[in-house]
Order: C-alpha cells, then structure tokens, then sequence
C-alpha cells in the first residue's frame, strides 16, 4: 500500500464529503484528532475498523480507500476527473490490459 498517495486520496474523498477532520474523529470516536492528519500525510493507515466505517461513510468499498504500490497514477487523477461511469470503464480497461501483460 503506497501510504502517501493513500493519505492524499483519504484527505481528498473526505474534504470532497464535505467532512473535516475533526467530525471524523467524532465520528470514529477518536480520543484525538491527531490520527487523521497522520493519515493524511502518509505516516500511518487507519486500521481495519476504521477503513470499513469510513468506507460506509463515504459509501465506497473499503479497497477504494486504499493505493496500491507501484499503481498507474493516473487512475486515481481519471477518478477525480470523469465520472464514475467513466472511471469504471477506465479501470476495467487497466485491469484487462495490466491482466493480459502479467
């Protein structure tokens, strides 16, 4: 899991929820705020718990919370650019062409 461009994405899926870091920590019921911003920039993931009730929260599959190592950057650019549509299309592409390479 590539943690920084996993903070990024969190960062932005929750800023574009209209969430700020403090209503997730109420959220998670959190003793602090200090974990997200350490999400945020990479220096640890949320555990398990937290990832499947932020999934829930943000209405995504907990895997969409996550960037692979060594994923295409673009994916998570054609994600923020197109529609979700659009954006399946984009990753069935990858997937059947990154499938066929392997």
């Amino acid at each position: 899991i590539d943690m920084q461009q996993t903070g990024r994405k969190l960062k932005h899926m929750i800023e574009s929820a209209g969430y700020t870091p403090r209503m997730i920590q109420d959220y998670l019921h959190l003793s602090c705020v200090q974990p997200i911003y350490r999400w945020y920039k990479g220096k640890i993931l949320p555990s398990v718990d937290h990832l499947f009730i932020l999934s829930e929260l943000l209405n995504v599959h907990m895997e969409n919370l996550l960037v692979k190592k060594n994923a295409v950057p673009i994916i998570y650019d054609i994600e923020q650019r197109y529609s979700r549509d659009a954006h399946q299309r984009f990753i069935t592409y990858y997937k059947k062409t990154y499938q066929s390479v392997a």
